[in-house]
């Protein structure tokens, strides 16, 4: 029999069965209904945020740790290099807790003390302080470290009635740890030790020099000397230990749960460093 198409306005037959069509959600012609393009376009947008993540990690790192490699070189007027622990710092700038902080200067000076160098870390720091303090540092282990020469340069400097006498410094390790200031005219042997948790220098032996200079007139500027070294120390840290070797002289400082910029408790003596101290953490909180 012969088939005629509907008349029109009339339904007609379907297409037959998987013929394309218009009709329908735009998902089928995308391909957005097939389970593994979902899993596709995740990844995808997994991946972008994770990008995003990483540049913004990396990013805070390079901004931190200029930030405070920039207030560390104003204190010891030296360069100095920073690098923060393996937790995301995100997390750590988003919490106020640091972990596993490294400092290290270059080694030239620390202020006026010629040839010093500081190798510092500290861990457990949380900025959330009060009126009185920035934060707490729950662990602050430093090694400074004292070349012969940067010794010779700073007691020249320093010691005034040392000042022109002193040409060398020689420091033994195998003479029962002391350093000898040696001059045209005589030398002075001291030996570095802790007392009351900083680093003092004893006086051993003055040869060739004992008109000019008695033992008492030396000690005491050996005294003052050291005084004017640690008077700018943070409130809480202490010496633990003095080496001396070949060439220089290591000690060894230790803080446990201490303070962040004290903000009171300032000598009349000390307001110099203070303000020092808070022109340079008020650069580090400007940036």
């Amino acid at each position: 029999m012969e088939e005629h198409p509907p008349p029109p306005g009339q339904p007609g037959y379907g297409p037959p069965p998987g013929t394309p069509t218009s009709k329908g959600p735009g998902l089928s012609r995308f391909g957005l209904g097939n389970p593994l393009s979902i899993v596709l376009i995740a990844v995808i947008v997994i991946g972008l945020v994770t990008a995003g993540l990483l540049a913004g990690e990396l990013y805070a790192r390079h901004r931190a740790e200029s930030v405070v490699a920039a207030a560390t070189e104003c204190m010891v007027q030296d360069k100095a290099s920073v690098s923060f622990g393996a937790t995301p710092l995100l997390l750590q700038l988003a919490t106020g807790h640091y972990r596993n902080i490294s400092i290290h200067t270059a080694g030239n000076r620390i202020g006026n003390n010629r040839g010093m160098k500081a190798d510092v870390r500290l861990d457990d720091v949380r900025l959330d302080g009060d009126a009185d303090a920035m934060g707490t540092v729950g662990t602050l282990d430093a090694m400074i470290t004292w070349s012969a020469d940067g010794m010779r340069q700073s007691i020249q400097e320093a010691i005034s009635p040392l000042r022109g006498l002193v040409t060398g410094v020689q420091t033994n390790l195998d003479d029962d740890g002391t350093i000898k200031l040696q001059g045209n005219l005589g030398s002075v042997t001291i030996k570095p030790q802790v007392e009351d948790g900083r680093v003092a220098l004893q006086l051993v032996d003055v040869t060739g020099l004992g008109l000019l200079l008695p033992n008492e007139m030396v000690q005491s500027a050996l005294d003052a000397f050291t005084t004017r070294l640690t008077e700018s120390y943070p409130v809480g840290i202490h010496a633990d230990s003095v080496q001396v070797t070949n060439d220089c002289v290591k000690a060894h400082y230790s803080a446990r749960d201490t303070s962040v910029l004290q903000r009171n408790k300032r000598s009349h003596g000390d307001q110099g460093n203070k303000d020092n101290r808070d022109r340079c953490f008020a650069n580090l909180q400007a940036r």
